[in-house]
């Protein structure tokens, strides 16, 4: 393809480059360039793309896009990279998003099982859904597996393209506030953008709640309808931001667009009634937990929005599964439940643990850590709320990153000091596993809090292999 049709439609304040050269494959690592390739400097997290340009024309880039450019080099200058990428993906895969209807779901929890509900609807409808998100990524059935919840905008694009060859009609994603952000969703223009709550979560990233909110509104401006959880302290803001026609839901406020009435809550499922202007469906979810509750009507509200009558998406729902990794139970042929969650947020552990003891009738075992080189703030309030909510805790490591495991657990303990609930700290997560597993009686719940679908654990840049399912598996055989 040639440079000129990449480029088309970006901002351009210089450019450097002689004609208009053949490009091979587009690069934002300039570990990967090859000659002939389109060299994208981007800004990251731990370093400047502009920093390697050198390397990059070293192993024979044709040009490159960059913010700053001496003179002289092979460079088209831009003021945004980012977004640059962004647009050089889209028009490099033939602008693929548009072929697809898009559905982007953002928001602290609830993301992910909002969207596989959300996916189920559609192809109950007939439809062929792709999907995006933190536990895989799917076209159709075949999964792919995937690093981030959602990818850099060259790759997004290069899914798009996949998903439409594959002949999908739609794609339900997943938008993290970092994707906003940072443009990895930038010129994507969504049917219907759903938000499902605001917790603590990221504050490394965005520093306050208020821009960690901000980062999450920005999905509401490239929406041609937006969904919104009112029962979130959050909505009304949310409401204000949306530069969008909005539809609204809630369990509580009999004014929203869809309501949720009479909840009955199950140890493997919900049962409520959905009632909007249209009508009213009654609902079977077979995941546990209020949170399902709001998470349903994120997909009903969702499917509404795209024109699906509100009685079929409800009926839907009746043969719709759990998410590996969200409240799934564990078989262990024993007179105790093992479940694996992927709480690691305040408000995700305090959702999963209320569920739980929505249905325990023994005792209900936490065992969590915190993630290293993230907001230290939330770690002593999920130790907090693991003492409040569980009768035992285990206090564990989870991906400790650069970060000594010992200093991230003291953090967790700083709030559990107060707290008569009995806990014992064991840093080695199989370890603590096994003693959680030794200790379980009748009726007990053990929760094994914060991995959800990983199979791995990170210490210092490098992922270890680690799966929960595994470690309980090898604990029976033994």
């Amino acid at each position: 393809m040639k440079l000129s049709e990449l480029l088309a439609g970006i901002q351009i304040t210089t450019n450097q480059v002689s004609g208009d050269p053949e490009i091979h494959e587009v690069r934002y690592d300039s570990r990967a360039v090859q000659p002939g390739d389109l060299f994208v400097a981007i800004r990251g997290f731990e370093t400047d793309g502009h920093k390697y340009i050198a390397a990059a024309l070293e192993k024979g880039a044709a040009a490159i896009v960059c913010e700053q450019a001496e003179p002289g080099m092979p460079a088209v200058v831009t003021p945004s990279s980012r977004q640059a990428l962004a647009q050089i993906g889209a028009n490099r895969f033939g602008h693929p998003a548009e072929k697809l209807t898009m559905v982007g779901v953002t928001g602290t929890n609830g993301k992910t099982t909002s969207t596989y509900l959300i996916k189920h609807i559609l192809e109950s409808q007939g439809a062929k859904v792709g999907l995006i998100g933190t536990n895989q990524n799917l076209i159709g059935d075949e999964a792919i597996d995937t690093e981030r919840t959602t990818p850099e905008s060259y790759e997004l694009h290069a899914l798009f393209a996949r998903m439409a060859e594959a002949g999908c009609t739609h794609c339900v994603m997943e938008v993290s506030s970092h994707s906003l952000v940072l443009d990895r969703v930038y010129g994507i223009r969504f049917a219907v953008g759903a938000f499902t709550n605001l917790t603590q979560d990221h504050l490394d990233f965005h520093h306050t709640m208020e821009e960690y909110r901000q980062a999450k509104a920005i999905l509401f401006a490239n929406c041609g309808k937006a969904l919104i959880n009112m029962d979130d302290p959050a909505g009304e803001k949310m409401l204000l931001d949306a530069k969008c026609p909005v539809e609204t839901f809630s369990v509580k406020a009999d004014s929203a667009s869809i309501v949720a009435k009479d909840i009955r809550l199950h140890a493997d499922s919900v049962d409520f009634v959905v009632s909007a202007e249209e009508g009213i469906s009654r609902v079977h979810l077979g995941i546990p937990g209020g949170f399902s509750v709001a998470n349903a009507l994120t997909a009903l509200g969702v499917c509404r929005a795209l024109d699906i009558p509100l009685d079929k998406a409800a009926a839907a729902l009746k043969t719709a599964h759990g998410v590996k990794g969200r409240i799934e139970v564990v078989p262990t042929d024993t007179d105790y439940t093992v479940l694996i969650d992927y709480a690691h947020s305040p408000d995700g552990v305090e959702n999963v643990l209320r569920a739980v003891r929505g249905f325990t009738k023994g005792r209900v075992i936490a065992l969590f850590g915190c993630g290293g080189d993230r907001d230290r703030t939330k770690r002593p309030k999920m130790g907090a709320i693991a003492a409040r909510l569980a009768d035992f805790c285990i206090v564990t490591s989870d991906n400790p990153r650069t970060e000594q495991p010992d200093a991230i657990i003291a953090d967790i303990l700083e709030g559990m000091k107060d707290s008569r609930t009995p806990k014992e700290v064991i840093a080695n997560r199989p370890e603590a596993i096994h003693y959680a597993l030794g200790m379980a009686q009748k009726d007990d719940t053990i929760v094994l809090m914060g991995k959800g679908h990983e199979t791995y654990q990170e210490i210092n840049h490098v992922k270890h292999h680690l799966d929960e399912r595994e470690i309980v598996a090898a604990y029976f055989e033994k």
